[in-house]
């Protein structure tokens, strides 16, 4: 493209010397030789010029002409001479040789220039006119990748089962000797911000190799044949490097099923694939090409891509448990001056369910947060709100709430926290808000003491019946005619845990451990749209409603027993809320146990009575809620506890 562009600016060059230099055409008025040669022999012309056959004058009244002489005129002269006119003459105007030259050929050597550049492009097979076929993969030498296998935490397996390909690109004749062959193809899997790509840049830190890096998305353009041709571009490029690391991100962009699209028809992207697999079977092991891809879809990807031979291993990279976290912490802690008072173990075990990438961006929150308040250390404070940031949204201390609004969130959140606290087999309330956090006006949020990857029945009823908290502290306080929206999400969920229950995970006793209904995912193209089917009866379907409805009012009921057993509990956690704004576990534990809530450290007393929450005036309530709580308006979802509970 830049050798485009110069050519370019050449052409602008040439084109504006031979637009000064050339033949400027001539705007006077002309004269027919008639008209002339009247003017002559009537005595008008005054004086001429002539140039060749070019005659140029002024007539008496020193009115300019020019005009053309159409043949040679051997008796033109004398009738100037005896009519006593002025003549003049002038030689035709002189270029050089070089200049003839030049003004002559220049513009056809140009457009020569041009096509024989084009051409050349063409037929060097890498990328067409405009290097639309050439391979967009970044290469970064091994100088270059300065991340190795400590700058990888949290995934110790992983590491495991790549270093072998370090020791292969260090000395592959230790496995060659042998008659083995390191596997073509890597495939890293596991959820987004789990290091995938960092591990795949460690690898090619560790074995000190090339190492072009490339998007899955980079290789289909609007142009046909585009894909397949920057597929070739990169294993050629790769091969002269070898041995050396292809790592291609996000592969299910141009790796999915083939034959999926709604028309059957054969796109582009899947000649895209179809070169990408020639090419990842047609290289010998021993050119030392190694590819790794990452994908967080595994399941879309075409077989003929998984197969020995191809992406014949795959490395399964998951979210880290409480001992990864750690080290995922230290690695991002150790170049940022910390507080004494700073304990790691405390904030991972505080953080179950976070990846690699949110531990980072927790890390960098609490930084962010020091330097705001001209902090030169990170102390514990940082890093707790950062978290709450992280996991609850970020506060909206600017939006204004009235006092009815805020009382209504308060025994909203406060119905979670308590039945929460009740239920059995449910998580410890980490921490409940009234402030503003993102979309929703208050937060009650729910953190596993441990890791979890399996849930059980008594613990899914439990997380219903806490959802349903919200909305029946509202009907108990302000009455059935006054809930509000706020509880809508909620209620969503428990609806989607109940389905769940009920046919995906064989929880119900009438309907017994069978899986009914669709799969929940998102449609793969046309491939899942065209086998979708009703897989179920009229008569299965109702008792599969029967149950869904059983089990949510079953919940719902033993949720609302356990705040009409604690009122003055629910008035006191309300009471609280409003008072402090926000309520820690220590705190929550306080007013469950029947007493005042402690203060917070770095509580403010404001200096008036807030003590005394009484019913509130529900013609004032209703009047509020109609003009802000409009359930058209869609925004019903104010009152989202956020519960984060681990899966």
């Amino acid at each position: 493209m830049k050798n485009l562009l110069l050519w370019i600016i050449i052409a602008t060059l040439l084109i504006t010397i031979f637009n000064y230099f050339g033949p400027h055409p001539q705007k006077q008025s002309q004269e027919s030789y008639s008209q002339f040669v009247q003017q002559v022999n009537a005595g008008k012309v005054a004086s001429v010029t002539i140039t060749d056959r070019n005659i140029k004058g002024l007539t008496q009244d020193n009115t300019a002409f020019e005009t053309y002489v159409p043949f040679l005129d051997h008796g033109l002269m004398q009738t100037l001479i005896d009519k006593k006119i002025d003549v003049t003459g002038q030689p035709p105007e002189q270029r050089s040789i070089l200049m003839s030259i030049l003004v002559s050929w220049l513009p056809m050597l140009l457009f020569l220039g041009l096509w024989i550049f084009i051409i050349r492009q063409q037929a060097g097979g890498r990328g067409g006119a405009f290097s639309f076929g050439r391979s967009r993969a970044r290469l970064m030498n091994d100088g270059q990748i300065k991340i190795t296998f400590s700058d990888v935490a949290g995934c110790d397996e992983a590491k495991e089962d790549v270093k072998e390909l370090v020791e292969f690109l260090k000395d592959p004749a230790k496995f060659q000797k042998l008659g083995g062959r390191i596997p073509r193809g890597v495939l890293l899997i596991g959820p987004p911000g789990t290091g995938k790509t960092l591990l795949a840049k460690a690898v090619a830190g560790e074995a000190k190799v090339p190492f072009f890096s490339i998007s899955g998305s980079d290789f289909v353009e609007m142009f046909v044949g585009v894909g397949a041709s920057r597929v070739r571009d990169m294993f050629e490029q790769a091969k002269k490097q070898a041995p050396c690391i292809i790592f291609i991100d996000e592969i299910d962009a141009v790796g999915r099923h083939r034959g999926a699209g709604l028309g059957g028809g054969h796109d582009e992207r899947e000649q895209t694939l179809n070169q990408l697999l020639v090419e990842m079977d047609g290289f010998e092991g021993k050119e030392g090409v190694i590819v790794l891809a990452a994908t967080n879809r595994p399941d879309v990807l075409d077989p003929a891509l998984l197969r020995p031979g191809r992406f014949d291993r795959q490395v399964v990279v998951s979210l880290p448990d409480i001992r990864g976290r750690e080290q995922i912490l230290n690695v991002h802690l150790r170049k940022i001056p910390l507080n004494t008072d700073v304990k790691v173990s405390l904030i991972a075990r505080g953080t179950p369910g976070f990846s690699g990438a949110d531990l980072a961006n927790l890390v960098n929150e609490a930084v962010l947060i020091a330097a705001r308040n001209n902090k030169q250390t990170i102390s514990m404070l940082e890093l707790e709100k950062a978290k709450d940031k992280v996991l609850m949204g970020a506060e909206r201390r600017s939006m204004v709430m009235s006092e009815q609004e805020k009382k209504l969130t308060a025994y909203h959140e406060a119905g979670h926290t308590i039945v929460g606290r009740i239920v059995p087999d449910h998580d410890p309330v980490y921490k409940v808000t009234i402030i503003p956090r993102g979309r929703a006006l208050g937060v009650t949020m729910f953190l596993p003491e441990q890791d979890r990857y399996s849930l059980t029945k008594q613990r899914l009823n439990s997380q219903i019946a806490s959802l349903y908290g919200g909305r029946i502290a509202e009907a108990l306080i302000f009455g059935k005619d006054y809930i509000t929206t706020g509880a809508g999400s909620d209620i969503k969920r428990a609806t989607e845990l109940a389905r769940n229950m009920v046919t995906q995970w064989g929880l119900s006793e009438k309907i017994g451990p069978v899986v009914y209904g669709e799969d929940q995912g998102e449609i793969f193209l046309g491939q899942t749209l065209a086998t979708r089917h009703k897989e179920l009866s009229d008569h299965t379907a109702k008792q599969i409603d029967e149950e869904i409805k059983r089990t949510l009012d079953e919940n719902y009921h033993l949720a609302e027993k356990i705040l009409k057993d604690r009122v003055d509990i629910l008035h006191l956690m309300a009471e609280a809320l409003i008072k402090y704004e926000t309520l820690d576990s220590d705190q929550i534990g306080d007013v469950m146990e029947g007493k005042i809530a402690r203060a917070p450290v770095d509580w403010i007393d404001p200096n008036h009575d807030d003590s005394a929450v009484k019913k509130p005036d529900t013609t004032a309530l209703n009047k509020e809620k109609s003009a802000t709580s409009d359930p058209a308006s869609g925004q019903g979802d104010l009152f989202d506890h956020g519960d984060s509970h681990a899966t």
